[in-house]
């Protein structure tokens, strides 16, 4: 009985873990809510005054980029903003012979009269973090904006966010990021619906109520004096942009968040490729929390805001506690049929069941801002939600494996998610370069994983004297989950 009582309360406080974030998330959409009823204030720079311009740097740091590079410099070329404020740096770690290419590009706009400079590096120490550091050294502007090579901001799109500079205390502008893919399939479409609502729901319910939020690494402006002031660009996370938001923020610098203002970008169109993105992100939020956490709870700021600094830290664990729970179901489902005295005892797995609801009504308010209420997108909203809650899951195992790096401490390289730009590869992402050609072993474990869910479906018919169904849409999730990432990581090659 040991083993099943081990199982009963590791499984109940992952499960307990799940419902609590659940219910933060609840109080993020309450925030949101309020949020849209409150008129913003905020003092503006009147850049028509020419004593009011501050001068701007754009960063553009980049890496083998050979399908977005032409792109990207094209579309930064046609920002407006007064010339003799401006300042264009593309931070250039690339390896391939993309770096000549791009240095061509850069002199033929330079010789337009746009100050662009082309910032190479001998060698790529802190990766991303590295080259923001190299370039803010010799940046001439007070504000800093940054975008990754698959961002296209609007033409205006300075005119619309440096304004907000006028307030002292603003150390950075956030705005949304829009997707220019977003219906290129399945996987883009579950990409999109999961950053929209940490783009409207997350960050605006945090920041509305002075919560920490996070610069989300790119399509942000800086200024210099509060990236500075926290202690410079770090690379000893997989997430810079994370770490030097929170630094900042313990200084007291206040962030603004612009719902309103969207910058389109590409999301991963390959399965391998959002493998490594999300890799990225959920080893660089565990690495981030093992920095931050201890400051956090020890600073002076209100307790909500620590539980909810907290919290986001720790929003990659939510993939253990998920994983820990879909392994642990399967023998918990043995254990209730077996114990009956302990039947009483398993209302915990409605917990479960509680969490879903809360996720289910965060999401549809959100889902429905972009497209609208009514019976029929309520329906498509259910379809996507569910798909959207099933190939999550079937990230789960991929994401715990950088969980668990990021709180052991674990190295490892910084690794940039591959562009495609389908337009300019005349349609055929195969083609790309960049892509990984081998299998993951994890790969093999998330279709060990897929036919343990299936037995898990299965045992509901078997487990006890009459069928128990209370775990089978559950199971049925992590299968159709499991199932979507095994069979495309295997058919992307990745």
């Amino acid at each position: 009985m040991i083993l099943e009582w081990i199982c009963i309360v590791v499984y109940s406080i992952s499960l307990i873990l799940i419902l609590f974030y659940a219910f933060a998330q609840l109080n993020l959409l309450i925030n949101y809510v309020r949020a849209q009823k409150i008129v913003d204030n905020s003092p503006l720079l009147d850049l028509k005054n020419p004593e009011e311009v501050p001068y701007v740097t754009i960063q553009l740091p980049v890496f083998n980029e050979a399908y977005v590079m032409d792109r990207l410099l094209d579309n930064i070329a046609l920002i407006e903003y007064p010339r003799e404020k401006l300042e264009i740096q593309v931070l250039d770690d690339s390896t391939d012979e993309t770096v000549e290419t791009t240095a061509a590009h850069v002199n033929r706009l330079a010789a337009t009269g746009l100050d662009i400079v082309h910032i190479t590096r001998t060698d790529r120490s802190g990766f991303k973090a590295g080259a923001l550091k190299e370039g803010l050294a010799i940046a001439k502007g007070d504000l800093i904006a940054i975008f990754d090579a698959d961002f296209l901001p609007d033409a205006d799109w300075l005119y619309k966010t440096i304004p907000y500079f006028k307030d002292p205390e603003i150390g950075v502008v956030q705005t949304r990021w829009a997707h220019l893919n977003r219906n290129y399939s399945i996987l883009t479409q579950i990409q999109a619906f999961a950053l929209d609502a940490h783009f409207t729901l997350e960050q605006v319910g945090r920041n509305s109520k002075g919560h920490f939020i996070n610069f989300n690494g790119t399509a942000g402006v800086w200024r210099k004096e509060t990236i500075y002031d926290a202690g410079n660009w770090e690379g000893d996370t997989l997430t810079e942009d994370l770490d030097l938001s929170y630094r900042a923020q313990l200084k007291n610098w206040k962030f603004k968040y612009l719902e309103h203002v969207t910058t389109p970008a590409e999301l991963p169109i390959v399965i391998s490729a959002a493998r490594s993105q999300q890799f990225r992100w959920n080893k660089g939020g565990a690495e981030n929390f093992r920095k931050m956490f201890k400051r956090v709870v020890s600073s002076e700021m209100s307790f909500k805001s620590k539980m909810h600094g907290v919290l986001h830290l720790l929003n990659s664990t939510m993939f253990l506690n998920v994983l820990i729970v879909g392994i642990l179901s399967i023998p918990m489902l043995y254990i209730k049929n077996e114990y009956g005295h302990l039947r009483e005892y398993f209302i915990v797995m409605s917990f479960f069941v509680i969490s879903t609801i809360i996720f289910f009504i965060c999401y549809w308010y959100m889902y429905k801002k972009t497209y609208g209420s009514g019976l029929k997108n309520f329906i498509s909203y259910i379809g996507m939600f569910f798909t959207f809650f099933s190939i999550a899951m079937g990230f789960s195992f991929h994401n715990s494996i950088a969980v668990l790096e990021g709180h052991a401490g674990k190295r490892s390289e910084f690794v940039r998610t591959p562009k495609f730009n389908l337009k300019a590869m005349g349609g055929n992402w195969k083609s790309n370069k960049y892509l990984r050609k081998k299998i993951s072993p994890h790969v093999i474990i998330e279709g060990i994983l897929m036919l343990y869910f299936a037995f898990g479906m299965y045992s509901a018919f078997v487990v006890g004297t009459e069928p128990d169904f209370g775990l089978f849409p559950f199971h049925l999730m992590l299968t159709v989950g499991f199932g979507f990432v095994f069979f495309r990581s295997l058919t992307d090659k990745q």
